[in-house]
């Protein structure tokens, strides 16, 4: 599965491009600011309906318009598909494939998968567990779309009853009944998504293992360990067992909303205090070359992969290491962005691999 053509209008920073690619590299090489990240999010966009950096739709609209449409044509070994969004000012995202809507973006999810490694990844290893859930959850859902519907239902109901526990303190009124309900069903939804994530990592692990001894020449020992207060108790007994915190906290203390990826270096230190910049580099690209692998083991092709400003980002050593994995027949289309157009073309004449690079300013784009 590859993208074969994309369009934009009033989309960020473009009022009206359309540009045809390579099945294998193709690169936007342009100043900072030009514009050439705000094209790679608009194929994360026709794939996973939403930007990858951005969740406020209204804010990619064009400044002075009133809305903003991406279109793209993805082809396939037996099929060709016509992928469109489209927003307007205060009304509600259109998602079409081969001018059908769809009834549910949910159901569009996993259709072109894709993985984006971008400066912003680092989140993942400085910022709080969430971001590592939003990764998991990320990966699963391209390969699992009744996940994403209980993730819904499980951020619904934890939602109702952390409502009921802030109410007791503002009616005096304590509705030991209706808590009990809420608590079932969080219980019954959350060892599903539990379960589901310990599959996922179990299977993930290896893949991640192996593309960091890759890009280190296996130089150190870090691990990856899904942690979850599931792994010490059923959801039921940890809900009964912390009834009194929930109630003095007004929300729910334990459950899957606080599990975590433990991301060490060297036995038990955290990567994120005693990992040197290029170990945690190293550490986020092997995560997203694993996720890589683990979409396309599970969707039988191979994923869309976007690189943005990755060359400035690591070492000589580690470019020459990534760009000769990236160019095996493991990986499919690529798109990348790079401030030189020059390194571009000779990294790939070094690997002898097809490339297409446009020149990105200011919201124009040369081929």
């Amino acid at each position: 599965m590859w993208l074969k053509q994309l369009s934009v209008l009033n989309f960020k920073n473009y009022t009206e491009s359309s540009l045809v690619f390579l099945p294998q590299v193709n690169a936007f090489a342009g100043p900072n600011g030009a514009g050439k990240t705000n094209l790679l999010d608009a194929i994360h966009y026709l794939a996973l309906c939403k930007s990858y950096f951005n969740p406020i739709d209204s804010q990619h609209i064009k400044r002075g318009c009133d809305w903003f449409m991406i279109q793209g044509e993805f082809e396939g070994v037996y099929s060709s598909d016509t992928v469109s969004c489209s927003l307007k000012k205060n009304q509600k995202k259109q998602f079409r494939k081969n001018k059908k809507d769809y009834q549910r973006l949910a159901d569009h999810i996993g259709q072109f998968p894709l993985v984006m490694i971008s400066p912003n990844d680092t989140s993942i290893i400085t910022d709080g567990s969430e971001e590592r859930r939003k990764f998991m959850d990320n990966v699963i859902s391209q390969t699992d779309n009744h996940y994403l519907d209980i993730l819904i239902q499980y951020n619904k109901v934890l939602f109702q009853r952390n409502a009921l526990l802030k109410q007791v303190r503002e009616t005096g009124v304590f509705d030991v009944g209706l808590l009990e309900v809420f608590s079932l069903q969080l219980a019954d939804v959350g060892e599903r998504i539990f379960v589901r994530r310990k599959q996922f990592m179990e299977e993930f692990l290896a893949e991640f293992v192996r593309y960091y001894a890759f890009l280190t020449d296996d130089a150190e020992q870090v691990s990856l360990v899904y942690d979850s207060p599931l792994m010490r108790d059923d959801f039921e007994t940890l809900l009964k067992t912390n009834l009194e915190k929930d109630r003095m906290l007004e929300r729910t203390s334990q459950g899957i909303h606080r599990d975590d990826l433990l991301f060490t270096i060297h036995g038990e230190m955290p990567l994120k205090k005693f990992g040197s910049q290029g170990q945690q580099k190293s550490f986020l690209i092997a995560l997203k070359l694993a996720q890589y692998s683990f979409l396309k083991s599970k969707k039988n092709e191979k994923p869309l992969l976007l690189l943005d400003d990755i060359f400035d980002k690591l070492d000589a050593y580690r470019t020459k290491k990534l760009m000769q994995l990236v160019s095996e027949n493991e990986f499919g289309q690529i798109f990348l962005t790079d401030t030189d157009a020059l390194r571009i073309k000779q990294i790939f004449e070094e690997i002898a691999k097809p490339i297409r690079i446009f020149d990105v300013k200011g919201g124009t784009i040369d081929v």
